[in-house]
């Protein structure tokens, strides 16, 4: 006598698959995500002597042979009459004052504007700040370091870095100052994000048509440490106070205020100079 089945159970058992189907592919994708998502950061479980091995996307920050920042030293650059001045095309635009865990950064909806490096435009994306500096110069590390990320069209990146010595406030973070000191009251971890919005502001950062400046083609100084990254290093370290520097660690979480990566070897790259005459 063959098996009975009741018709009106069918819709039930169909119901059930589907549901366990979509926990199952959910619960995947969720577990994908979650080893995707990995956290680094600057201490000695998470540091930059560990982040190559913390997931194979961050192979190159302990594979690679073209990584940032380096110590550049200065009778070695080699001089180059065919590099361009710098000197970005930047607009007052609105912007978002982060902190992102790892760093504070001013991230832009709207590009402010753009570089032109060799005849190919990048469009100013973010920029963030590294204390102390990440890039040194004949071996002088300085308290802290901007970077201006560029990115073109064709998703390839360049890097305009300034370097700063203990002095005089810095213009353009005595402008932000209210901002960085509300940011630094919604105290996060390095996993959470807390935003304060900015009012428009001029970025002349590279307007002052630096006199001088290092070339050199190397990484993101930060996982997943892709290369091909075209850096442009000022040579003059221009001025910030030490409450300023102050104010960009206050946000960051224990751990995470002393964020620069350690200088990575040259690996025979050159190193060149480019001199306003």
């Amino acid at each position: 006598m063959g098996t009975r089945h009741d018709p009106t159970l069918a819709p039930f058992f169909i119901s059930l698959y589907v549901v366990v189907a979509f926990l199952v592919l959910h619960l995947g994708l969720s577990s994908a995500d979650d080893a995707a998502s990995v956290s680094f950061g600057y201490c000695e479980q998470n540091g930059p002597e560990k982040w190559g091995s913390l997931s194979p996307k961050y192979e190159a920050c302990g594979s690679g042979k073209s990584q940032s920042p380096i110590d550049i030293k200065s009778k070695e650059a080699v001089e180059n009459s065919k590099l361009e001045k710098l000197d970005g095309d930047y607009h007052s635009v609105e912007a978002i004052l982060v902190n992102n865990g790892h760093n504070i950064m001013i991230h832009f909806d709207d590009s402010p504007g753009e570089l032109q490096i060799d005849g190919k435009s990048y469009k100013l994306k973010q920029l963030h700040w590294h204390t102390p500096s990440e890039h040194t110069i004949d071996g002088q590390q300085y308290p802290l370091e901007l970077h201006m990320v560029h990115q073109a069209d064709d998703g390839s990146f360049t890097v305009a870095a300034i370097l700063y010595e203990d002095g005089d406030e810095d213009k353009f973070l005595k402008k932000i100052k209210d901002e960085l000191e509300e940011l630094a009251k919604d105290k996060c971890s390095a996993d959470e994000e807390s935003q304060v919005p900015l009012k428009k502001l001029e970025y002349k950062m590279l307007k002052k048509s630096p006199h001088s400046y290092y070339r050199y083609t190397g990484s993101l100084t930060a996982p997943p440490c892709s290369e091909n990254v075209i850096w442009s290093v000022l040579a003059d370290a221009r001025t910030v106070s030490k409450e300023q520097v102050k104010a960009l660690t206050e946000p960051l979480a224990e751990g995470y205020r002393m964020n620069a990566r350690p200088v990575q070897p040259l690996n025979g790259r050159k190193v060149e100079l480019y001199k306003d005459e």
